[in-house]
């Protein structure tokens, strides 16, 4: 017996005691004449049961011999016993189950045979009552037998190691048809801004903002002031959250959207919410809204499950870059140093010693590459820190002065905006290092979430010719598209470039001392 066959040897114990109970039971209390039939079943069943446990026994064999001794002992022994039928269900049930639909049909074909013989042979007629008897218990056996054949094919995918990665493959699958078919896709900043639109065309509102769950906390996705109201509406937004329904105080309103979404808002002063049945109108908005909730939640899932898997692969180059060709080019560097100690002129000296220096600076590139791989905005870290810390890294390597101003709310970004902000920052800074020659670079953040704004000013040789093999600037406007960002390049006041992404819509740039910031980071 294989390992996929001893569940099914199980359920046909469970199935044949059963039923034997069964009998046992009607025969003591209304039939006596039942024993013989009783003994003849059990002894058959007994033995088939002994070789389905028994490994090399054909299955089908035993479900098919089965029901034909079943067929032929209720076929000579129902016109005293009636209640011996129910034993008909056993054999297509047993059958479906270790060979599915074919087994169940090779049984209800030997079991009908075989009780239509022995009725036609053993009886000159049969009453009405039998013969309904026989078509019930025949039909309740195939209904138990198609159930039986759902059960094998749920048993045999679970015995299956490659069942999970089938399974896998499948969601994928869906997954990527999703993306391309939903008609507003799976961003889920387009997603929320539907659910804020419609929240505004049914309610008077000077601010809304929609929250989406980050963590323990709440994270602004999109926010809308019409009038000028504040759109800060932490508070009763987390209330809403927490307790999963909608929270109304005074003026200021937040509708909970199932565990994907909060929507937060502020009535217009210009409406008496007394005359608005502000209560009713939210409700009924509350369940109109469920939909979207789900399309949203999905784009997050999604955005999230994308998230995981850029940052994964990340590591796997970063990975494979410092164990491979980070390793390779040093043991060149051995080499050379090799070749150093004995040359075989000064001019030969010198060629080896510019060869050393080229080999050490394509270790230091390789090993910074490395390290912007490995390095990403944490959960447990702001975007700020995140991108001081890179600073300080290139800065340490560079020998450039990096100085980092920031300017940070306690709430986040969303994490895909975070990422792709950290990402664009990092590209620039690395810039202004390898290209522009830069001798100081400032960078400013602010996150006022959802906006943002970053600036990375330098005093290097400004816009160079772009080489055909160069993609640096295209693959940032790319990233700034991704999160419906802005993404411009000027001159800097003082010579160089100045880059500036913005996520938003009402932050401006920071303008050299005219702001206090709330910290300064000088790597």
């Amino acid at each position: 017996m294989t390992l996929p066959d001893l569940p099914f040897a199980r359920l046909t114990l469970a199935a044949r005691g059963f039923v034997l109970l069964f009998l046992s039971i009607a025969a003591i209390v209304d039939r006596k004449d039942m024993v013989l039939a009783l003994i003849a079943i059990g002894a058959v069943w007994a033995v088939v049961q002994l070789a389905e446990f028994r490994p090399g026994v054909s299955t089908g064999f035993a479900t098919t011999f089965d029901a034909v001794v079943v067929g032929l002992v209720c076929g000579v022994t129902v016109g005293d016993a009636l209640p011996v039928l129910a034993a008909l269900v056993v054999p297509p049930f047993t059958a479906g189950l270790h060979r599915g639909a074919v087994g169940v049909a090779l049984a209800m074909s030997a079991q009908l045979v075989a009780l239509l013989g022995a009725i036609t042979l053993g009886s000159d007629g049969l009453d009405r009552e039998v013969w309904i008897g026989v078509f019930t218990w025949s039909v309740t056996g195939l209904g138990l037998g198609l159930i039986a054949t759902f059960l094998h094919s749920a048993i045999q995918r679970s015995a299956d190691p490659l069942a999970p990665y089938h399974y896998a493959q499948t969601l994928l699958r869906q997954l990527i048809d999703l993306s391309g078919g939903l008609k507003s896709g799976l961003d889920p900043t387009a997603l929320g801004g539907a659910i804020v639109s419609s929240v505004r065309d049914e309610l008077p509102v000077a601010a809304l903002v929609l929250y989406v769950p980050r963590g323990d906390s709440l994270t602004p996705l999109v926010e809308e002031s019409l009038d000028g109201a504040p759109c800060n509406q932490d508070d009763v937004a987390f209330e809403a959250w927490a307790r999963g329904e909608v929270v109304v105080h005074e003026r200021c309103f937040a509708i909970p959207l199932d565990d994907a979404a909060v929507v937060a808002g502020v009535l217009s002063d210009r409406l008496d919410p007394g005359r608005l049945d502000l209560a009713g109108r939210i409700r009924q908005l509350q369940r109109r809204l469920a939909p979207s909730a789900v399309h949203l939640d999905t784009a997050l899932l999604f955005s999230s499950f994308r998230d995981a898997a850029t940052a994964e692969e990340r590591r796997r180059l970063a990975r494979e870059m410092h164990d491979g060709v980070a390793q390779e080019i040093a043991s060149l560097g051995y080499l050379v140093d090799a070749l150093a100690a004995q040359p075989g002129s000064p001019a030969q000296a010198d060629r080896i010693a510019l060869l050393r220096d080229r080999v050490s600076h394509v270790v230091g590139e390789v090993r910074q590459s490395v390290l912007t791989l490995r390095t990403s905005v944490g959960e447990n870290e702001s975007l700020g820190a995140a991108i001081s810390s890179i600073a300080r890294n290139l800065s340490e390597v560079s020998g450039v002065p990096i100085q980092v101003t920031l300017e940070e709310h306690t709430t986040r970004l969303r994490p895909e905006v975070e990422a792709e902000l950290f990402r664009i920052t990092q590209e620039a800074m690395n810039n202004a290092i390898k290209h522009a020659h830069a001798s100081v670079i400032d960078v400013h953040c602010r996150v006022h979430a959802p906006r943002a704004i970053i600036t990375v000013s330098d005093d290097g040789r400004g816009m160079q010719q772009a080489r055909s093999d160069s993609h640096g600037l295209e693959i940032m406007r790319e990233r700034a598209t991704l999160i419906g960002g802005r993404l411009s390049i000027d001159p800097a006041p003082g010579g160089g470039l100045m880059v500036t992404v913005a996520v938003g819509t009402d932050l401006e740039p920071p303008a050299g001392g005219d702001r206090t910031p709330d910290e300064k980071v000088k790597a």
